[in-house]
């Protein structure tokens, strides 16, 4: 399997809630860096992430574009998030079923066919925004 086709399976186990899927794709010190959190290392850390994801948000991503570099090892995805945020997470608004939109992007590489890496970005101002404000 191509660093491509990796990612895409990763972000479709992401989308069907496989989580075990997900975890299976990843390197066993895959280096996770979140939109302006911490940075996690190891698949312990990852999976502990994506409990408390699971918990707090129900998420599905579409309009998924995927990028590659000439090596094939590093992948870069845009697309959109669109969310519930199902229960409050500490430091951020009160969560009481809010449904968001947001764009977003992440860099990923993968070696020997795992993620080893995982970087996320969106704006965190605005998420805060629409789940304080909604519609």
């Amino acid at each position: 399997m191509t660093a491509l086709e990796t990612v895409k399976l990763y972000y479709q186990c992401f989308n069907q809630k496989n989580w075990a899927g997900m975890l299976a794709l990843l390197d066993p010190e895959v280096r996770h860096e979140a939109n302006q959190g911490d940075v996690r290392i190891g698949a312990e850390k990852f999976t502990e992430f994506l409990r408390i994801m699971d918990e707090s948000y129900e998420e599905t991503l579409t309009d998924m574009v995927l990028f590659t570099e000439p090596s094939g090892k590093r992948i870069a995805a845009e697309f959109v998030v669109n969310g519930i945020y199902k229960q409050s997470e500490e430091g951020m608004p009160q969560a009481y079923g809010q449904s968001y939109v947001l764009p977003a992007g992440a860099f990923l590489e993968v070696r020997e066919g795992r993620v080893s890496r995982v970087t996320t970005y969106y704006n965190l101002p605005r998420w805060i925004e629409l789940v304080s404000n909604p519609r």
